[in-house]
C-alpha cells in the first residue's frame, strides 16, 4: 500500500462442510497463505465460521497456523485436533431422554383416541408418539470437549471477549429461524467450544445444542457463507472458501478424471442414497451462496470479496473417504495443489484486487512446482507424484485456456 494510506480490514469467511469441507479448508489455506505475501491468516480483522468452518476459523484466531493445522492433519495419525470419528458416537443421552418419554406419550394418545374412537383414527391419534423420535443420532459434544481443551493452553483462549481479533461462529436458532452470529454483541458470552458445536449441529445428525434458554443447529440453514458479517462490521477484503460444489458426472466422464481407482458414476444415482443427498444438499447450498455472492457486489461495492472453491468436476473432492486416515492426507494435499492452481489460472483477475488491500501474489511460488504438504514421513508413495502432478495440472489449464 502507498505510504500514508489507510491499512484495508481484510476478513476470512469459512463455509461449513462436515469434516471433508474443514480438510479442504485447511489445504487451501495452506496454498493462500504461502502465496499471498502480506495476508498474514492469523492477524486478519475478521474471521467467521459456519459449521467445519467454525472449527477452522476458531482455530486461526487463537494463533494456530494453516501450515500447522496441515501437518497435524497429514502428518499426526493421532487426530489430535481433527478427529471426524468422535462425530459418530451415539447420542445415547437423547436416546434416554426420548425413551422416558414413551409412556406418558403412549397413554395420552390412547386416551385421545378413546375420547371419540368413531371420528379419531389410531395413525391421527397415535402421532403424537413421533415426539419420541430423537432430535439426532450422534453426538458432536465432543467439538465442545476437544476445543476446549485446545483453547486452554497458553496464549489461547476459549472465550470470544479475550481474543485479538473479532471471531464470529454463526448458528440457527431453532425456534425462531434466525441466525445468531456468536461473538457478535449480546451474544460473546458463550464459551467458543460450545459457539462451534452450536453451528456445526446439523438437524437430523446432530440434537440442538442449548444455550441461554434457545437451542441452535448449523448455521448453513440460512447462509452457507456468511461474509456479510465481516462486511458490515466494514472489511475492506473477504476472502472466502466454500468446501462444497454440486458435483458435474459429465464433465468429469469427459475429463476422464477418476477417483484414485474408483471410477466415477456418469449418473449418480447408481452411487444410491448417500451421493444423491449429498449432490441436493451441495445444490442447495451452493445456489444459495450465488445469489448471496450477488448481493454483495450490490450491497457493499467499496469492497471486495474472493472465493475459492473447488471445480464441479473434482471427484477426490465429491467422493473421498473422510474417515480413511489416508484419504485425509491425500484430501488436504490436493486441496492445496488445487488452489495453487485456481490461483495461478486467476492470477491477472486477482492480483490487482489483492494489490489494493496491500497484498501482493506471489508467482514465483505458484510456478515452483516442487512444493507439497506431504513430507517423506508421511505417505512416501504420494510424495514422489505431487509435484508431477501440480506441473501437470498448471500445464494443463494453461493449455485449455489457449485453446478455449
Amino acid at each position: 500500500m502507498a505510504a500514508g494510506a489507510l491499512r484495508s480490514k481484510v476478513g476470512l469467511a469459512l463455509a461449513g462442510g462436515g469434516p471433508v469441507g474443514g480438510i479442504y479448508e485447511v489445504g487451501a489455506m495452506a496454498a493462500l497463505s504461502e502465496a499471498l505475501e502480506g495476508a498474514d491468516f492469523n492477524e486478519f480483522d475478521y474471521y467467521v465460521g459456519v459449521s467445519s468452518g467454525g472449527f477452522i476459523a476458531a482455530a486461526l484466531v487463537n494463533g494456530l497456523r494453516p501450515e500447522t493445522l496441515a501437518r497435524m492433519l497429514v502428518e499426526n495419525d493421532t487426530d489430535e485436533v481433527f478427529d471426524a470419528e468422535m462425530l459418530l458416537r451415539p447420542a445415547f443421552g437423547e436416546y434416554f431422554k426420548r425413551v422416558l418419554s414413551l409412556p406418558p406419550l403412549f397413554w395420552s394418545s390412547f386416551r385421545h383416541y378413546l375420547s371419540d374412537p368413531w371420528h379419531l383414527g389410531l395413525f391421527e391419534s397415535f402421532q403424537r408418539l413421533s415426539y419420541a423420535l430423537p432430535a439426532g443420532v450422534f453426538d458432536n459434544a465432543g467439538i465442545d470437549e476437544l476445543l476446549r481443551k485446545l483453547f486452554s493452553t497458553a496464549g489461547r483462549s476459549n472465550d470470544f471477549r479475550q481474543l485479538k481479533h473479532k471471531l464470529f461462529l454463526v448458528a440457527t436458532d431453532l425456534d425462531s429461524g434466525e441466525s445468531v452470529a456468536f461473538g457478535g454483541a449480546g451474544h460473546d458470552d458463550v464459551p467458543i467450544s460450545l459457539a462451534v458445536q452450536a453451528s456445526a449441529a446439523l438437524p437430523g445428525l446432530f440434537p440442538p445444542v442449548k444455550i441461554g434458554g434457545h437451542y441452535f443447529v448449523d448455521g448453513a440453514l440460512i447462509k452457507t457463507l456468511h461474509a456479510s458479517v465481516a462486511l458490515r462490521e466494514g472489511a475492506d477484503l473477504v476472502i472466502c472458501i466454500n468446501p462444497l460444489v454440486p458435483f458435474d458426472s459429465e464433465l468429469a466422464a469427459r475429463h476422464l478424471h477418476r477417483d484414485h481407482g474408483v471410477r466415477t458414476p456418469v449418473h449418480l444415482v447408481d452411487g444410491g442414497l448417500p451421493v444423491v443427498l449429498s449432490q441436493t444438499f451441495r445444490a442447495i447450498i451452493h445456489s444459495r451462496m450465488r445469489t448471496g455472492m450477488d448481493r454483495y457486489r450490490h450491497d457493499y461495492e467499496g469492497s471486495d470479496v474472493v472465493l475459492f472453491e473447488p471445480a464441479r468436476d473434482d471427484a477426490d473432492m465429491f467422493f473421498t473417504n473422510v474417515f480413511s486416515y489416508r484419504s485425509r492426507i491425500r484430501l488436504c494435499e490436493h486441496a492445496y495443489q488445487r488452489t495453487r492452481t485456481d490461483l495461478y489460472r486467476r492470477r491477472h483477475e486477482l492480483k490487482p484486487i489483492f494489490a489494493r488491500h496491500g497484498i501482493h501474489l506471489d508467482i514465483s511460488i505458484l510456478r515452483d512446482h516442487s512444493r507439497s504438504l506431504l513430507s517423506d514421513k508421511c505417505c512416501p508413495d504420494l510424495v514422489s507424484t505431487a509435484a508431477a502432478l501440480e506441473s501437470s495440472l498448471n500445464d494443463l489449464e494453461c493449455w485449455l485456456a489457449a485453446n478455449a
